[in-house]
């Protein structure tokens, strides 16, 4: 895993910084990455949370979680301009038991924000999650997971004139689907038994600041 997101990160990086070196104003496939830091509160088990059955025969409905999480994002914009890759570090800083994630992001801008006038934009995307591993039959300590995402940003402080960095401050929204890697019914994992699928559906609540253009 840590050798496919090192090749992953380090093509798309060079690939953008040559294609900015030969015309700075018009890049031919990957465009110069931006870094953003992203304070997020997440809600997990959104909708059907499964019930349960502990250690000792006790049955209950899994509860909804709430991570606070630092994500860590480089986003590399394409000469397509509905297409986007974003590639994404995540870590908790309040849980000493967490370990990082890693992303990969194909994003499919539906909405862009020149439509807006610059307030509002949208993408769905299409992510190559590895995580935790959470199913009871995993062998290895990080799964790949399939996510998809809905991402809405608003530009809060639009109004400002360009040339400010404040500006490009957002406040972000995203409904998330895991596809696959979670325990489905049936399944024992950490002494608890699923008695139907775990929730695939969170919902983030995402601050975006932007660092700097790479």
């Amino acid at each position: 895993m840590k050798v496919w997101f090192c090749a992953a990160l380090a093509l798309v990086l060079t690939l953008a910084s040559e294609a900015e070196a030969q015309n700075p104003s018009r890049c031919r496939i990957l465009c110069t990455p931006e870094f953003k830091v992203e304070p997020t509160v997440t809600i997990g088990g959104l909708f059907g949370s499964p019930r349960i059955v502990d250690a000792d025969g006790t049955i209950r409905r899994e509860p909804r979680s709430t991570d606070i999480e630092m994500i860590f994002s480089f986003e590399i914009p394409t000469r397509i301009p509905w297409l986007e890759f974003t590639l994404e570090g995540i870590v908790l800083p309040f849980d000493h038991d967490s370990t990082p994630e890693l992303e990969f992001e194909t994003n499919f801008i539906w909405l862009p924000a020149e439509r807006t006038g610059g307030w509002i934009s949208s993408h769905f995307d299409v992510v190559e999650k590895f995580s935790p591993a959470e199913r009871a039959e995993d062998t290895r300590a990080y799964t790949h997971k399939l996510n998809l995402e809905l991402d809405t940003s608003v530009s809060i402080f639009n109004w400002l004139r360009p040339g400010r960095w404040i500006r490009g401050v957002e406040i972000e929204g995203s409904l998330d689907y895991v596809a696959t890697g979670l325990p489905k019914a049936g399944e024992v994992v950490d002494g608890r038994r699923f008695l139907g699928s775990a929730s695939p559906w969170s919902f983030s609540f995402v601050l975006v600041l932007p660092i700097a253009p790479m």
